[in-house]
């Protein structure tokens, strides 16, 4: 025991200010690099936060912004059916129209042809009548062709600016 006590006493307090120094020391290293450690983690978290939150704002910007093309799309597309529905309306009552006329030129020429009196006459009638019949259905099927062409261009119309606009849109993101 008498070894032990001597060790004991050999330890002088200028030795134990050394270790208390050191330690210290090595306590305040520690802490540095804790909070060196911890400011870097926050710098970081806020530079993902920060990038997070434009990523959300271009997200949310990309989306209004397709749900803005989405409905000029629609309303497009609305728009060529009404140009079309009533282009077609306006059409069927034109050939209507024309089939009516056909039909009272027909009934006239079938009166005509009741008080003939020979058949000269039945075969000039006749012949009259069928080139006039001829020549007024080629006209009629003229004007509807240009008709239609006519319609399918006005129908088309917003659906072609539409594409125009997608061009132009996707052309830019490119």
């Amino acid at each position: 025991m008498s070894t032990v006590k001597a060790k004991i006493t050999e330890v002088t307090p200028a030795d134990n200010t050394a270790v208390n120094t050191a330690t210290t020391q090595t306590i305040d290293a520690t802490v540095t690099n804790m909070k060196d450690g911890i400011a870097k983690a926050t710098a970081g978290f806020e530079a993902t936060q920060v990038k997070m939150k434009e990523g959300v704002e271009k997200a949310m910007k990309s989306a209004e912004e397709f749900v803005a093309f989405s409905q000029g799309n629609v309303e497009a597309i609305m728009k060529s059916g009404q140009i079309w529905a009533t282009g077609v309306q306006d059409l069927s009552k034109h050939i209507a129209a024309a089939a009516q006329a056909s039909m009272d030129e027909s009934m006239s020429a079938f009166k005509a042809l009741t008080s003939v009196k020979s058949l000269k006459d039945v075969f000039e009638l006749q012949s009259s009548f069928a080139r006039a019949a001829l020549e007024k259905t080629l006209a009629e099927s003229g004007k509807v062709t240009e008709a239609s062409m006519k319609l399918t261009e006005q129908a088309l119309a917003p659906i072609t600016a539409r594409v125009s606009v997608a061009v132009e849109k996707f052309a830019k993101a490119a």
